[in-house]
């Protein structure tokens, strides 16, 4: 396998419909599935215990269809086994990926190669946003969470630096899968906040979701 720094040069794909794993995020994941349960004890075998989350680019019960040609990376950090035999892990997200090709074999999880060569940037440490205004950000943070019926700890949230606010409600907030892929691919910190501004201004001038929707 080759390797490009520490990180491997083939990994294996968990394609997850809206799911946002961003480097440094920590994203849980309860696995059931007989080929991703598979996939876990593997990764967990490996030095590196690395899992690619990826879109798919439509949803298909089988997992196989195309995907997007970036996700996020991520170490398996917690592993824990119930006792019916399903697994809640957390990934700690490493770095994004750009998807060369799809690798067959025998294994009943997909498994790619990967180049990291464009996202060196996302293992240099912890972003800062010189243009965050919480004052405003903050507030409108407020007003979509009491709109949408979200919750969360939000003297930690004021509290946490740039990359982790950001970072954070970009991975908490419904946001469709596409709109979570251009998250997902904002160049900088400064970038994805602008980008979420205006994610959130548009779902609030929209109105509020339907009941079947906030499921």
């Amino acid at each position: 396998m080759t390797l490009q720094g520490d990180l491997p040069g083939i990994i294996p794909l968990f394609p997850l419909p809206g799911a946002l794993l961003l480097p440094r995020g920590r994203l849980p994941l309860h696995i059931f599935e007989p080929r991703y349960l598979a996939m876990v004890e593997e990764a967990i075998r490996t030095p590196e215990r690395i899992i690619g989350m990826i879109q798919p680019r439509e949803e298909r019960d089988d997992g196989n269809g195309p995907v997007v040609p970036i996700g996020c990376a991520g170490r398996i950090t917690q592993f824990t086994e119930t006792g019916d035999g399903r697994y809640l892990i957390t990934l700690t997200g490493i770095s994004r990926f750009r998807l060369l090709d799809e690798q067959s074999g025998f294994q009943p999880w997909r498994r790619a190669r990967v180049d990291w060569a464009d996202f060196t940037a996302d293992r240099a440490g912890a972003e800062s946003d010189p243009g965050l205004d919480r004052g405003r950000f903050i507030p409108l943070l407020r007003r979509f969470f009491e709109a949408r019926q979200l919750q969360t700890e939000w003297a930690a949230l004021s509290e946490a630096g740039d990359e982790l606010l950001i970072n954070a409600i970009s991975m908490l907030c419904p946001f469709g899968p596409g709109d979570k892929q251009a998250l997902l691919e904002a160049p900088t910190l400064s970038d994805r906040r602008e980008a979420l501004i205006a994610l959130i201004e548009y779902a609030l001038h929209a109105g509020p979701e339907p009941e079947e929707n906030l499921q």
